[in-house]
């Protein structure tokens, strides 16, 4: 019994011991808050990605109060030897949107670079210029384009772009006359393998694999409710190469679950009943879509008018304002995939909140058109993609010190980088693809939002439903497909070793 009590009273002693030490040890209280921060959001580490060899600090983030969309970073706005990025995408005609979404958010990284100073490359500051490239959606044009940026405006890197086709000839150019070519927004496996991969050209984006394969995974591992899956995409290679991948995943991880149907239709179809009918009568529980805007759009407009309920499985059926015009109600149990974010962020990675505050503050401060729409409220999504990938970018050319392609490269093959709402990513060495986690998330009324919005006002959205209830998907299940016909890949894992 003496015994019993002696240990009784040793225990607490020690307990009291470490609690008095964390009092007056702050470094020490740091070190447990981030032992449970990290234990919290462990499943984003993936132990074979191992730990960051860089990564976003928020305390070294500047004062974005000035940030101005329509100028910061822009050529003529940065004067000097700078470090020249050539954003290359189409800024005119009828995909015009897609440039300033994507082009916006590396200004914002780099207007942060620029008030820190820039980075120390080859001898001295520089800092970071940013030339608008519109490929006008057009082949001829892109290789046109992407010739003058490299040989008139002896740009350091060329970066794009929306469309694989586009992102193709982007990463010849730069691969012909060595120049590093950075895809934040394509999605096709294809770039990199054996046919098309280049020294230079490297895939911060996720593939259409990963995206089709994490979803299946998701509704089999994760979510295990729903069994009957009805196929809706576009009628073109990415259309078709997100439903295989679905499919296969299905395979692999839902072996169980059913197709009830399977379709694909013409590009910017304006009606969808025929095969909303076919849904219908399938007696489907989900639908899974590949469908960006304005396909995605009409499609679950037309959805909710003819008085159909189930939860579409997407990716791009994400956008604000189009979502606010079906409201709350329409937009409920919509099931996303998201490239960029990641499940409860602000409290399993709270530097984030810093960052995010820095967005949404400049945001309501009143961003000119056309960053004033409830598209750029947030910054979360494709749109953080797009800036944490310039973010990754400049750590390269910063711990590479130069901007020799050759030390660029050999810093970023391998290279393991946390972005700023704490997701880690591994930029495979043998064909530059990023290994990389996903997030699911369920779309839910402006109440239920402070599920995934923990921080005031506690919602998202108040006119339409957005992020409740998130999964992590990790990156362990969805590495990117290795083709080993590239030389460099022979005899590796899909890990990379």
């Amino acid at each position: 019994m003496k015994t019993m009590i002696r240990k009784r009273v040793t225990v607490l002693m020690c307990c009291m011991l470490l609690l008095t030490l964390m009092i007056f040890s702050p470094s020490l209280a740091s070190a447990a808050k981030e032992k449970k921060i990290d234990k919290t959001n462990k499943a984003a580490l993936d132990d074979k990605i191992g730990k960051p060899n860089a990564k976003f600090d928020s305390k070294k983030m500047s004062d974005m109060s000035d940030f101005d969309p329509t100028t910061s970073a822009m050529q003529g706005t940065v004067k000097g030897d700078t470090i020249k990025i050539a954003y290359v995408n189409t800024f005119s005609g009828p995909a015009a949107e897609n440039g300033p979404i994507h082009m916006m958010p590396l200004q914002f990284a780099a207007h942060d670079i620029n008030k820190r100073g820039g980075i120390w490359v080859d001898g001295k500051k520089r800092l970071i210029e940013i030339i608008q490239a519109d490929h006008m959606s057009k082949p001829d044009q892109c290789k046109k384009i992407c010739e003058r940026m490299v040989l008139q405006e002896k740009v350091h890197v060329l970066m794009g772009t929306s469309g694989s086709n586009l992102q193709k000839i982007i990463n010849e150019v730069g691969n012909k006359y060595k120049v590093i070519s950075v895809n934040e927004g394509s999605l096709a496996d294809e770039l990199q393998d054996a046919t098309n991969f280049g020294r230079y050209s490297f895939m911060p984006s996720p593939t259409t694999d990963q995206i089709g394969r994490g979803m299946a995974y998701f509704y089999g591992q994760l979510r295990k409710k729903e069994k009957k899956f009805y196929i809706l995409c576009q009628d073109y290679s990415f259309g078709r190469g997100m439903a295989d991948s679905f499919k296969a995943g299905l395979k692999e991880y839902f072996p169980e679950a059913q197709i009830v149907g399977e379709d694909y239709h013409k590009l910017f179809l304006t009606d969808f009943a025929p095969y909303l009918e076919k849904i219908k009568a399938s007696g489907a529980e989900v639908v899974f879509t590949g469908d960006w805007i304005p396909d995605a759009a009409n499609l679950l407009k037309q959805a909710r008018q003819m008085g159909i309920t189930l939860p579409f499985a997407n990716l791009f059926m994400n956008e604000p304002n189009f979502l606010h015009a079906v409201g709350v109600e329409g937009t409920k149990n919509l099931m996303n995939i998201d490239i960029y974010d990641m499940p409860n962020a602000f409290t399993s990675h709270p530097d984030f909140v810093k960052f995010y505050k820095a967005w949404n503050n400049g945001w309501k401060k009143g961003w000119k058109a056309p960053f004033d729409t409830r598209l750029y409220e947030h910054g979360t999504g494709g749109i953080g993609l797009y800036g944490a990938s310039g973010y990754w970018l400049f750590s390269v050319i910063e711990r590479a010190k130069s901007l020799d392609p050759e030390k660029i490269i050999k810093v970023w093959e391998g290279d393991v980088y946390q972005y700023p709402n704490g997701k880690i990513v591994k930029m495979r060495a043998c064909d530059h693809k990023t290994i990389q986690p996903l997030r699911v998330g369920e779309y839910v009324p402006p109440a239920e939002q402070k599920l995934s919005m923990s921080i005031p006002p506690y919602y998202w959205f108040q006119g339409t439903s957005s992020l409740g209830s998130e999964w992590l998907v990790p990156a362990s299940k969805v590495l990117p497909p290795m083709d080993q016909k590239l030389d460099r890949c022979k005899g590796k894992s899909e890990w990379g070793e």
